[in-house]
């Protein structure tokens, strides 16, 4: 697993940590950063970071296109999962699409259900291919 791919895991893993108490995903982080085992890459504070401050945009855009779907019925790692991915397809220029979208489906694989790597692609999928459109 490449240093891209094991801080997406740990920016995951901190997004979820934080949804699952209801706390403050930015002292989630700080708490975890301090913790220092294991540790969080610089990268994943980037991500974690960008995630929070686009999180109101991030949410309407999963809110909008996830048909049939809410964000209260999502499992929280997929959502944690599609937030992030959501993050890098849309705001991060120095990460390919493809990459974005094949990095939060492998994450999907490895951390939640049998039909989570396909919902996870289906809706990144199709924000991809509104991306043009879409005023973020």
């Amino acid at each position: 697993m490449g240093a891209r791919s094991k801080a997406r895991k740990r920016a995951v893993d901190v997004l979820y940590e934080a949804g699952q108490r209801d706390g403050d995903v930015l002292q989630t982080l700080k708490d975890r950063l301090a913790q220092g085992d294991p540790p969080v890459p610089e990268y994943a504070v980037e991500l974690v970071e960008g995630v929070v401050a686009h999180r109101v945009r991030i949410d309407e855009l999963l809110s909008t296109y996830a048909e049939e779907w809410t964000l209260d019925r999502m499992p929280p790692v997929d959502l944690a999962i599609l937030r992030l991915g959501t993050y890098e397809l849309l705001w991060r220029d120095d990460v390919p699409d493809a990459v974005a979208v094949s990095e939060a489906v492998e994450l999907a694989s490895s951390l939640s259900t049998d039909e989570s790597p396909a919902f996870v692609n289906g809706l990144l999928a199709r924000l991809l291919s509104l991306k043009p459109s879409l005023a973020v």
